[in-house]
């Protein structure tokens, strides 16, 4: 069956550009196809991603930054559109297919890897945004660039948001494009060359190292230093910032990668079995030992392991800790002889340390040991600004997680989020989350979800419901003046009944101060 094409139809890509091959002199702006230059395109070859080139392409096989044979999908409803893209990346050596709609993207994409997929936005059935959270929850390497002539400014946050690598608004230059392509696949060649064996934790999009402020830039770019280095690493900051996140990141863009990545937690194995856990033991070490244990640092030979929460080490593991660092293997008990290791060790802890090594409690000299390269994790306090992406980042995921389909929150609720202390971090903002998606119903969060989903259980929850309140009382109060206090009217505008209101007002105590 073949793909019905306009016999000749204008379409906007470009300015100021060569004439491209098989397209007329400009019109207002705009390049003319030639009808012969579109040859029919069968439905069996729509979804190849080994199209015959034109026959006069000097770069067959080599795309542009050493890329060979980088693979393109088009999506888009347009036939005209669909095939000019095609042509024309081709020109630049890709592999391009074509889909023709969003739909057909995604029944065709398990079956070939695709690099990058440039998708139109506004689609009959599945639309561009649609088929950009399918692809990041299937795929979240594959680069997708997303084009549209009916965009707004919510749509191109929407799409960012969402993880598209760029956005273009038709009409658009070509070659801005196959720029972006270029960038695109460039960050594809860098996320394979840095591939995790572990990626829910190994990115630095993991929901603790999210943000685009000054602090989480500068600890982005101590993660990427510390990858090139097998030094000792330090990360401190308080519960909930996200310091395990941060060594798995470290270790997942270091040439270590492919090996084990061992977390312990320092303040969950008991003191008699410690050093057994760490270092090992041998057969008939202690009463019940019926078979040897090779420990914690041989798993983590040539890996990384990772000693959360270090300030809880027992002082008489200290010594013994820093036995390993210094001479660079493990006596597992009962043994006669030393093994030898080579782990690197990511150290993390909420205390600080310095202050425990003057008041005698944290051996100054293992201190130093693990001090090489360190780290401070900001509260989210400190970094209000990454709030609403967070926010963005843990609803999908626990969207996903739930099975609810909350599509956002509202920009009360959110400003509400932004000015709580979050005195438990992330780890808090995730919690309450969950909380209000579970209790909650409808498409998008409001201040209302977070006052049915309190619970005045802790400090952090207290926080939430008297800010929480405090915000719902200022919002009705200039709703009331708005409307003149005029009760009925200001029930309008809030969206709720007569009698909802009077409830609130009375919940609030404002009956008093506003009748």
């Amino acid at each position: 069956m073949l793909v019905r094409r306009a016999v000749v139809r204008r379409v906007v890509l470009t300015r100021a550009m060569t004439r491209p091959r098989g397209f007329s002199r400009m019109r207002n702006d705009a390049w003319l196809i030639r009808a012969s230059a579109l040859a029919p395109v069968r439905r069996s070859e729509v979804f190849s991603a080994n199209r015959p080139r034109d026959r006069n392409m000097r770069n067959f096989g080599r795309a542009p930054g050493g890329w060979m044979h980088a693979s393109i999908l088009v999506v888009d409803d347009e036939p005209v559109v669909r095939e000019a893209l095609r042509r024309l990346l081709s020109l630049d050596g890709y592999d391009v297919a074509v889909a023709v709609s969003g739909d057909d993207a995604l029944g065709c994409i398990p079956r070939q890897g695709f690099d990058v997929i440039v998708s139109d936005i506004r689609m009959p059935g599945l639309d561009g945004l649609q088929l950009l959270e399918r692809l990041r929850a299937v795929n979240p390497r594959v680069g997708v660039i997303l084009v549209t002539a009916y965009a707004t400014l919510d749509t191109a946050v929407e799409a960012l948001r969402l993880g598209a690598d760029d956005f273009f608004l038709k009409p658009f230059e070509m070659d801005d494009l196959r720029r972006s392509v270029k960038r695109v696949l460039r960050r594809c060649q860098a996320t394979r060359d840095d591939r995790s064996p572990r990626p829910l934790t190994a990115h630095a999009d993991a929901a603790g190292l999210i943000g685009e402020t000054a602090p989480m830039v500068a600890v982005r770019a101590h993660i990427a230093r510390c990858a090139t280095m097998p030094s000792n690493v330090l990360i401190t900051g308080e519960s909930g910032v996200g310091k395990e996140l941060v060594a798995d990141a470290i270790h997942a863009a270091s040439a270590r990668r492919e090996q084990p990545f061992i977390p312990v937690n320092c303040g969950a194995i008991p003191e008699t079995l410690m050093e057994s856990q760490l270092f090992g033991h041998v057969r008939g070490a202690f009463t019940n030992a019926l078979s040897a244990n090779p420990g914690l640092f041989v798993a983590a030979d040539r890996g990384t392991l990772f000693l959360d929460e270090i300030g809880e080490l027992p002082q008489v593991m200290q010594v013994k800790l820093l036995r390993v660092i210094e001479d660079k293997q493990v006596w597992p008990v009962g043994a006669t002889r030393g093994v030898p290791v080579d782990v690197p060790i990511i150290a993390s802890t909420n205390r600080d340390l310095p202050a425990e090594v003057e008041a005698g409690r944290f051996r100054g000299d293992l201190f130093y040991r693990l001090n090489v390269v360190h780290i401070t994790l900001p509260p989210l306090r400190e970094r209000r600004a990454d709030i609403p992406l967070l926010v963005a980042h843990l609803m999908r995921r626990l969207n996903a997680k739930l099975g609810t389909a909350f599509s956002g929150i509202e920009p009360e609720a959110l400003r509400a989020l932004v000015d709580l202390p979050w005195k438990g971090n992330v780890r808090e903002l995730e919690n309450v989350l969950e909380r209000a998606m579970v209790l909650g119903d409808g498409e998008t969060l409001s201040l209302q979800h977070f006052a049915e989903a309190r619970t005045p259980t802790t400090p952090f929850e207290r926080d939430l419901r008297d800010a929480l309140r405090q915000f719902e009382r200022q919002h009705v109060r200039d709703v009331l003046v708005e409307a003149g206090f005029d009760k009925r009217e200001a029930a309008r505008l809030l969206g709720i009944s007569l009698a909802s209101l009077y409830r609130k007002l009375g919940m609030l105590a404002m009956l008093t101060v506003l009748s």
